[in-house]
């Protein structure tokens, strides 16, 4: 191979990787343990409580599912204290770590990744007593729980899936990815190195198999919601889903004024944030709008 095809598909690779950075990692997350395993890294007062009993008002728990290179606790820092002053018993869970790779998590195979959601979704019911759980996950994390509805016998102990810009029909990151075939052997580095970007990319094996027959499953109420200043997921349509029971939301929408992007409108939006609330709570949602940021 001629040197500059050495360098530049690394090269292309890792302004791959970089444009879809959205959740820093910190360093008190370092961990050695492999993909296979899962942590619950949250603080145990406010949310992963596993002597929480949800109540009648509540009687599903709520399963956090974060962004890639997001974590348990970075991902939630906002949402997680959100939801469990108003009652929710709330937990986050790891996933998709790499060997090796100790600060960023949500690298590896999707699939694999589902597997770990499907383990950690058991235990968290186990210790609840609850039948079902409901999902909330930004970006992968709301795209890869379906993998675990579809595939995983998830829909049996699942009621609800709300996406924060989720990358359901994957990603041209603004058209980035298109360039990849122009830098020889960049595709094949991306999927060794970091499996769980290469997935996200549109047009993926993982994706076309994942939509292939209908984007839903039966039994399980699904809703995204997007913005359009997302500069990850691109473009910010592909991240609506088809079904008989599927909300799409615009957050421009519910509010013209808010002007988050992808990494916002999971780390800090309350209008989004008063969205999933309702989404989790369908029977006694109020409508969003720009005022919901004070509530």
């Amino acid at each position: 191979m001629l040197p500059w095809k050495r360098v530049l598909g690394p090269l292309a690779a890792l302004l791959l990787a970089a444009a879809a950075v959205t959740v820093p990692a910190t360093a008190a997350h370092a961990d050695p343990t492999p993909a296979s395993a899962f942590t619950a890294t949250a603080p145990s007062s406010g949310w992963n409580d596993y002597d929480c009993k949800p109540s009648a008002a509540h009687p599903r728990p709520v399963v956090l599912v974060p962004g890639t290179f997001g974590n348990s606790v970075d991902n939630w820092l906002a949402l997680a204290p959100y939801l469990t002053v108003r009652g929710y018993c709330v937990f986050s869970v790891d996933y998709g770590r790499l060997p090796g790779v100790p600060l960023f998590d949500g690298l590896g195979p999707v699939d694999r990744s589902a597997g770990q959601l499907s383990v950690f979704v058991d235990k968290v019911l186990a210790a609840t007593g609850a039948a079902k759980a409901d999902l909330v996950g930004h970006s992968q994390g709301g795209m890869m729980p379906r993998h675990y509805l579809k595939f995983l016998g998830g829909a049996a102990k699942v009621n609800a899936l709300v996406g924060l810009a989720p990358s359901n029909h994957g990603t041209t990151l603004g058209g980035l990815a298109n360039l990849l075939p122009y830098f020889p052997g960049a595709q094949d580095h991306l999927s060794a190195a970091t499996p769980g970007l290469a997935d996200q990319i549109a047009g993926s094996a993982f994706l076309t198999r994942l939509n292939a027959g209908g984007d839903t499953v039966a039994g399980v109420h699904y809703t995204v919601i997007a913005t359009k200043y997302d500069e990850v997921v691109t473009p910010w349509r592909s991240q609506y889903l088809s079904g008989s029971d599927v909300r799409n939301v615009l957050l421009q929408d519910l509010c013209p004024l808010d002007l988050s992007e992808h990494v916002a409108i999971g780390l800090f939006d309350r209008i989004a944030y008063h969205e999933v609330a309702g989404a989790l709570d369908p029977a006694h949602a109020t409508r969003t709008t720009c005022a919901s940021a004070l509530s």
